[in-house]
């Protein structure tokens, strides 16, 4: 297993700066913003499908690097009920399995994405109950006619074009967001859709992730995500844990994205790994770092720090005299 990072968290330093930073970190793999809300810092398609001497120079700097990018990460609403928005994250997605195909990478990471509840919609409607019923036929509507065909299509072109790993982030606001949901739309459209698994989203959400690995297993773990979050042990039990209040105001809020350590103890972590090794997944652990109560640097070393002592770098055992 590989410790590696998403590097839009310092998307302002220049790519060969970036990768001897988290080369320093002892960070090992990449996984790059090429669209969406990652943004394309480090990596525009736009650019560097047509450019090939800017191509070129992109990967030799990480060729130079002595790392290996993990996945193109290119999250977004491409069914969004707002058309123009809609096409723009279905662009970047295209581009980034392109970008993906000309880079020798079979993978990228992404968001479901969650449409209106009718044609005539002009912004997302994230449905999280059953009743009153209309509720129901809302996301009977979501996934039969828009969800399901567009990512059939989707996965059709993503093969055409050597991509045949989507790793869907199960996230709050999109269609995908638990288990249940990624294993729905994994059947509905093909083995080709996984979980880029995110346990900080599980944990706000009352989910044990170690228990989400073995739900999922090896097959439909594409990527895995390093970042935690902690449950605020005054406002949760008064308000729950389905908070709209803005991310800044880390005070008022039921829980908070934290750095590796932060939400759970190094034990977790331990633990965690273990159950993904398990269960046969044995790529990367890319931390995201989202903790407002951190500067970039210290929330990276720190979660370095801890991931380190965590991951397993070396192969499994396999010459013990009891097998």
């Amino acid at each position: 297993m590989k410790l590696g990072v998403l590097t839009n968290v310092i998307g302002d330093t220049p790519l060969k700066e970036a990768l001897a930073y988290f080369k320093g970190l002892g960070i090992q793999m990449v996984e790059i913003g090429c669209g969406g809300y990652p943004g394309k810092d480090h990596c525009d398609p736009g650019v560097l499908l047509h450019d090939e001497a800017k191509f070129n120079e992109f990967v030799k700097t990480i060729e130079e690097s002595g790392l290996q990018i993990s996945a193109l990460s290119c999250h977004g609403n491409p069914v969004h009920p707002n058309k123009e928005i809609a096409k723009q994250f279905d662009d970047d997605m295209h581009n980034a399995v392109l970008m993906a195909e000309k880079l020798g990478i079979h993978q990228i990471n992404c968001f479901s994405g969650c449409p209106g509840d009718c044609p005539t919609s002009e912004n997302p409607n994230w449905v999280v109950c059953a009743w009153p019923n209309e509720f129901c036929e809302v996301v009977e509507w979501q996934w039969n006619e828009i969800l399901i065909p567009y990512w059939k299509d989707f996965v059709a072109f993503a093969k055409s074009h050597g991509v045949n790993k989507i790793a869907l982030e199960m996230h709050q606001g999109f269609c995908v967001y638990n288990t249940y949901t990624l294993k729905k739309l994994r059947e509905a459209v093909g083995p080709e859709i996984g979980a880029n698994l995110d346990p900080s989203h599980l944990i706000w959400q009352g989910m044990d992730p170690i228990k989400v690995i073995r739900a999922l297993g090896g097959d439909a773990i594409f990527h895995v995500h390093a970042k935690d979050t902690k449950i605020d042990p005054v406002n949760a039990p008064i308000d729950g844990t389905l908070d709209y209040r803005p991310y800044g105001n880390e005070i008022e809020r039921s829980w908070i994205f934290r750095s590796i350590g932060y939400g759970h103890d190094e034990l977790f972590w331990k633990d965690f790994v273990s159950q993904l090794r398990l269960v046969g997944y044995d790529y990367v652990l890319s931390i995201e770092h989202e903790d407002s109560l951190m500067s970039k640097n210290e929330g990276l070393v720190k979660a370095c720090d801890v991931l380190k002592r965590s991951i397993t770098f070396e192969d499994k055992m396999s010459d013990a005299r009891w097998f």
